[in-house]
């Protein structure tokens, strides 16, 4: 009996984790209700979920404000960019669907398919973009051109993290209450992918923590 309210116990291990993705969902979707601070979420929603959740380092909470902070600017141009650029093809679907069902013309199916790619195109570098600022220093323009590189090198990924969004925002669909624990379980899903892209663009580890004094959890 001791051993089942045991803290190191795996059920209470699993029970804490899905705890802090239900608390950091719930900040999450706090923080995106000003739409300009959706990018800066975003990337510390990335940064927390596969540091403490996956790789139990530090505390939820502290190390969510900590890459919020760090990365408010950057992100925040960022997350008003890609909105303005969903904004247009919004837009631009709404119309082309328009043609479509006013006429058969390949103009209009040409027109449509156009669209579709670009929307496809936005939404890869989307998925990409925030989680690699929370993990490497860049300026915007080469946070734009990393994330356009690495979702079309590794597109077979971002394929299958976009499918892992879409089944998350229909989940929300059909169960409204399921918005305060998805954010944080679509994150830790995609994690596994896009963890193993990160890994090929991580430099050397320059050798044990103990020696360095820096922690490279990112490596293990």
């Amino acid at each position: 009996m001791s051993k089942l309210f045991n803290i190191d116990n795996p059920l209470f291990t699993i029970l804490s984790k899905i705890c802090d993705m239900l608390f950091i969902s719930i900040v999450f979707v706090l923080l995106c209700i000003p739409v300009v601070t959706i990018g800066p979420a975003y990337t510390a929603l990335y940064y927390a979920v596969v540091k403490v959740i996956r790789r139990e380092r530090g505390y939820i909470f502290r190390e969510f404000f900590k890459s919020f902070k760090l990365n408010f600017k950057r992100s925040a141009i960022v997350g008003i960019l890609f909105t303005i650029i969903f904004g247009i093809l919004g837009y631009d679907l709404i119309f082309a669907w328009g043609m479509t069902a006013d006429t058969s013309s390949t103009k209009a199916s040409l027109l449509m398919g156009v669209f579709l790619g670009l929307t496809f195109l936005a939404l890869c570098v989307f998925i990409y973009v925030f989680p690699i600022l929370s993990r490497f220093d860049m300026t915007v323009k080469q946070l734009l051109k990393s994330g356009i590189y690495m979702s079309m090198k590794h597109i077979h990924f971002s394929v299958l993290m976009i499918i892992v969004n879409i089944a998350a925002v229909l989940g929300v669909y059909f169960y409204p209450p399921f918005l305060f624990i998805a954010p944080a379980v679509t994150v830790f899903v995609n994690s596994f992918m896009m963890e193993i892209v990160f890994k090929k663009y991580m430099p050397e580890s320059s050798g044990s923590g103990e020696e360095t004094g820096v922690d490279e959890w990112y490596l293990e």
